[in-house]
Protein backbone atom coordinates (compact mmCIF):
# COMPACT_ATOMS: atom_id res chain seq x y z
CA UNK A 1 0.00 0.00 0.00
CA UNK A 2 0.92 3.23 -0.65
CA UNK A 3 0.67 6.82 1.45
CA UNK A 4 -0.42 9.88 0.23
CA UNK A 5 -0.98 13.41 1.09
CA UNK A 6 -1.30 16.89 -0.49
CA UNK A 7 -2.20 19.90 0.80
CA UNK A 8 -3.30 23.51 -0.76
CA UNK A 9 -3.74 26.53 0.98
CA UNK A 10 -4.13 30.27 0.36
CA UNK A 11 -4.11 33.74 2.23
CA UNK A 12 -6.98 35.95 2.96
CA UNK A 13 -7.03 38.18 -0.08
CA UNK A 14 -4.92 41.21 0.79
CA UNK A 15 -3.12 39.33 3.51
CA UNK A 16 0.58 38.00 2.60
CA UNK A 17 0.73 35.60 5.41
CA UNK A 18 -1.99 33.28 6.19
CA UNK A 19 -3.16 32.37 9.34
CA UNK A 20 -3.25 28.61 8.78
CA UNK A 21 -0.48 26.42 9.08
CA UNK A 22 0.68 22.61 7.72
CA UNK A 23 3.24 19.83 8.75
CA UNK A 24 3.82 16.59 7.56
CA UNK A 25 6.16 14.75 9.78
CA UNK A 26 7.42 10.79 9.71
CA UNK A 27 6.71 8.41 12.74
CA UNK A 28 9.31 7.46 14.36
CA UNK A 29 7.80 3.84 14.17
CA UNK A 30 6.56 4.03 10.37
CA UNK A 31 4.11 5.96 9.22
CA UNK A 32 3.31 9.83 8.04
CA UNK A 33 0.74 12.43 9.72
CA UNK A 34 -0.28 15.49 9.23
CA UNK A 35 -0.78 18.34 11.35
CA UNK A 36 -3.31 21.45 10.39
CA UNK A 37 -3.64 24.95 12.57
CA UNK A 38 -5.42 27.87 12.19
CA UNK A 39 -4.14 30.88 14.58
CA UNK A 40 -7.04 33.00 16.02
CA UNK A 41 -7.65 35.89 13.69
CA UNK A 42 -5.41 36.65 10.54
CA UNK A 43 -1.95 37.69 9.00
CA UNK A 44 1.39 38.11 10.98
CA UNK A 45 -0.45 37.46 14.21
CA UNK A 46 -2.15 34.29 13.31
CA UNK A 47 0.76 32.72 11.76
CA UNK A 48 2.80 32.81 14.41
CA UNK A 49 0.19 30.94 16.73
CA UNK A 50 -0.37 28.37 14.20
CA UNK A 51 3.11 27.88 13.50
CA UNK A 52 3.77 27.18 16.80
CA UNK A 53 1.17 25.05 17.51
CA UNK A 54 2.32 22.66 14.42
CA UNK A 55 5.98 23.33 15.25
CA UNK A 56 5.36 21.37 18.86
CA UNK A 57 2.95 18.91 17.80
CA UNK A 58 5.52 17.63 15.16
CA UNK A 59 8.14 17.90 17.37
CA UNK A 60 6.18 15.85 20.16
CA UNK A 61 4.99 13.08 17.27
CA UNK A 62 8.64 12.81 15.91
CA UNK A 63 9.62 12.02 19.68
CA UNK A 64 7.47 8.98 19.36
CA UNK A 65 4.46 10.53 21.63
CA UNK A 66 0.72 9.42 21.10
CA UNK A 67 -1.52 12.17 19.36
CA UNK A 68 -3.83 12.55 21.78
CA UNK A 69 -1.12 13.24 24.91
CA UNK A 70 0.26 15.63 21.48
CA UNK A 71 -2.93 17.22 21.11
CA UNK A 72 -3.63 17.96 25.10
CA UNK A 73 0.18 18.80 25.38
CA UNK A 74 -0.04 21.41 22.85
CA UNK A 75 -3.05 23.02 24.41
CA UNK A 76 -1.47 23.02 27.37
CA UNK A 77 1.67 25.06 25.67
CA UNK A 78 -0.33 27.66 23.94
CA UNK A 79 -2.31 28.38 27.35
CA UNK A 80 0.52 28.77 29.91
CA UNK A 81 2.77 31.08 27.05
CA UNK A 82 -0.77 33.10 25.77
CA UNK A 83 -1.87 33.15 29.44
CA UNK A 84 -5.81 31.74 27.84
CA UNK A 85 -5.78 34.55 25.51
CA UNK A 86 -5.39 33.03 22.17
CA UNK A 87 -6.96 29.89 20.56
CA UNK A 88 -6.29 27.87 17.24
CA UNK A 89 -8.04 25.19 15.96
CA UNK A 90 -5.96 21.65 15.72
CA UNK A 91 -6.39 18.94 13.36
CA UNK A 92 -3.84 15.53 13.43
CA UNK A 93 -4.64 13.35 11.12
CA UNK A 94 -2.07 10.25 11.34
CA UNK A 95 -0.95 6.30 9.46
CA UNK A 96 0.83 4.57 11.82
CA UNK A 97 2.37 1.07 10.52
CA UNK A 98 3.21 0.41 13.82
CA UNK A 99 -0.23 -0.27 14.87
CA UNK A 100 -1.75 -0.59 11.68
CA UNK A 101 -4.17 2.22 12.09
CA UNK A 102 -5.58 5.71 11.06
CA UNK A 103 -6.09 8.26 14.18
CA UNK A 104 -7.73 11.78 13.30
CA UNK A 105 -7.41 13.81 16.59
CA UNK A 106 -9.54 17.10 16.01
CA UNK A 107 -10.16 20.10 18.18
CA UNK A 108 -11.86 22.28 15.38
CA UNK A 109 -14.93 24.04 14.50
CA UNK A 110 -14.11 22.25 10.65
CA UNK A 111 -15.06 18.55 10.45
CA UNK A 112 -13.01 15.44 8.91
CA UNK A 113 -14.45 13.90 5.71
CA UNK A 114 -13.60 10.02 5.51
CA UNK A 115 -14.48 8.20 2.39
CA UNK A 116 -14.10 4.48 2.41
CA UNK A 117 -14.70 2.59 -0.64
CA UNK A 118 -18.56 4.04 -1.32
CA UNK A 119 -18.88 5.14 2.31
CA UNK A 120 -18.69 8.71 3.50
CA UNK A 121 -18.50 9.32 7.54
CA UNK A 122 -18.18 13.10 8.67
CA UNK A 123 -16.57 13.57 12.22
CA UNK A 124 -18.16 16.44 13.29
CA UNK A 125 -18.50 16.34 16.74
CA UNK A 126 -18.55 19.62 18.86
CA UNK A 127 -14.64 20.12 20.33
CA UNK A 128 -13.15 23.23 21.78
CA UNK A 129 -10.51 24.90 20.08
CA UNK A 130 -7.14 24.42 22.07
CA UNK A 131 -5.33 27.58 23.99
CA UNK A 132 -8.82 29.39 25.70
CA UNK A 133 -9.75 26.74 28.65
CA UNK A 134 -7.60 25.34 31.01
CA UNK A 135 -9.03 21.69 30.59
CA UNK A 136 -9.45 20.74 27.32
CA UNK A 137 -9.56 17.35 24.93
CA UNK A 138 -9.54 16.52 21.57
CA UNK A 139 -12.08 14.32 19.77
CA UNK A 140 -10.25 11.36 18.32
CA UNK A 141 -11.17 8.56 16.34
CA UNK A 142 -8.99 5.37 15.28
CA UNK A 143 -10.05 2.79 12.90
CA UNK A 144 -7.63 0.32 11.21
CA UNK A 145 -5.79 1.15 7.95
CA UNK A 146 -7.07 -0.64 4.88
CA UNK A 147 -6.68 0.37 0.82
CA UNK A 148 -9.26 3.35 -1.29
CA UNK A 149 -9.26 5.62 1.78
CA UNK A 150 -9.54 9.23 1.58
CA UNK A 151 -9.37 11.62 4.28
CA UNK A 152 -10.11 14.76 4.02
CA UNK A 153 -9.33 18.38 6.18
CA UNK A 154 -10.18 22.09 5.66
CA UNK A 155 -9.87 25.22 7.80
CA UNK A 156 -12.49 27.44 7.97
CA UNK A 157 -12.17 29.86 5.23
CA UNK A 158 -13.29 26.71 2.97
CA UNK A 159 -16.34 26.36 5.29
CA UNK A 160 -17.06 30.69 5.38
CA UNK A 161 -16.25 30.76 1.86
CA UNK A 162 -19.51 32.90 0.07
CA UNK A 163 -20.99 34.27 3.15
CA UNK A 164 -20.24 37.43 1.40
CA UNK A 165 -21.58 36.39 -1.96
CA UNK A 166 -24.48 34.83 -0.87
CA UNK A 167 -23.26 31.27 -2.79
CA UNK A 168 -22.24 29.44 0.68
CA UNK A 169 -19.91 26.54 0.57
CA UNK A 170 -21.82 23.19 2.65
CA UNK A 171 -20.03 19.94 3.85
CA UNK A 172 -22.58 18.90 1.16
CA UNK A 173 -20.82 20.65 -1.56
CA UNK A 174 -17.23 19.36 -0.14
CA UNK A 175 -18.76 15.62 0.26
CA UNK A 176 -19.90 15.50 -3.02
CA UNK A 177 -16.65 16.40 -4.20
CA UNK A 178 -15.42 13.66 -2.35
CA UNK A 179 -17.15 11.49 -3.10
CA UNK A 180 -16.65 11.60 -6.78
CA UNK A 181 -12.66 11.13 -6.00
CA UNK A 182 -10.64 8.36 -5.98
CA UNK A 183 -7.42 7.60 -3.82
CA UNK A 184 -5.14 8.06 -6.27
CA UNK A 185 -6.30 11.57 -7.10
CA UNK A 186 -5.98 13.41 -3.75
CA UNK A 187 -4.01 16.14 -5.21
CA UNK A 188 -6.61 17.12 -7.66
CA UNK A 189 -9.08 16.96 -4.80
CA UNK A 190 -7.40 19.35 -2.64
CA UNK A 191 -6.74 21.56 -5.79
CA UNK A 192 -10.46 21.25 -6.63
CA UNK A 193 -12.53 21.66 -3.22
CA UNK A 194 -9.74 24.68 -2.93
CA UNK A 195 -10.74 26.15 -6.02
CA UNK A 196 -14.46 25.75 -5.95
CA UNK A 197 -14.39 28.36 -2.29
CA UNK A 198 -11.70 31.14 -4.06
CA UNK A 199 -14.63 31.24 -6.17
CA UNK A 200 -17.30 31.19 -4.23
CA UNK A 201 -15.52 34.45 -2.63
CA UNK A 202 -15.04 35.58 -6.15
CA UNK A 203 -11.68 35.20 -6.42
CA UNK A 204 -11.13 37.09 -3.13
CA UNK A 205 -10.65 34.66 -0.67
CA UNK A 206 -12.46 35.93 3.10
CA UNK A 207 -10.12 34.24 5.15
CA UNK A 208 -6.92 31.86 5.23
CA UNK A 209 -8.11 28.18 3.11
CA UNK A 210 -6.30 25.59 3.40
CA UNK A 211 -6.89 21.85 2.22
CA UNK A 212 -5.17 18.42 3.58
CA UNK A 213 -6.47 15.44 1.93
CA UNK A 214 -4.99 11.82 3.16
CA UNK A 215 -5.06 8.29 0.99
CA UNK A 216 -4.16 5.04 1.52
CA UNK A 217 -3.68 3.39 -2.24
CA UNK A 218 -2.34 -0.03 -3.57
CA UNK A 219 0.89 0.02 -4.57
CA UNK A 220 2.62 -2.17 -7.08
CA UNK A 221 6.04 -1.44 -7.98
CA UNK A 222 8.82 -3.01 -6.11
CA UNK A 223 10.97 0.08 -5.80
CA UNK A 224 9.31 1.91 -2.75
CA UNK A 225 10.81 4.98 -3.70
CA UNK A 226 9.62 7.96 -1.21
CA UNK A 227 8.56 11.51 -3.24
CA UNK A 228 7.86 14.62 -2.01
CA UNK A 229 6.46 18.09 -3.96
CA UNK A 230 6.44 21.28 -2.55
CA UNK A 231 5.20 24.45 -4.68
CA UNK A 232 5.99 27.87 -2.47
CA UNK A 233 4.78 30.98 -5.04
CA UNK A 234 6.02 34.55 -3.32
Amino acid sequence: MEIRMAVTKTPKYAVSDSGDSVEIVERPKGGLTAILADGQGSGTFARITSNLVVSKAASLISEGARDGAVARAVHDYLYAIKNGKVSSTLTIISVDLDTKSIVVSRNSNCPVIIKKRNDIKILDEYVESIGFHKLMKPSITEFALAEDLVIVSFSDGILSAGKKTGLMMTVENIVDLVRESCPEEIDSLAETILESAIKMDKGKPSDDMTVVTVSICPYYDQKKIRRMRVSLPF
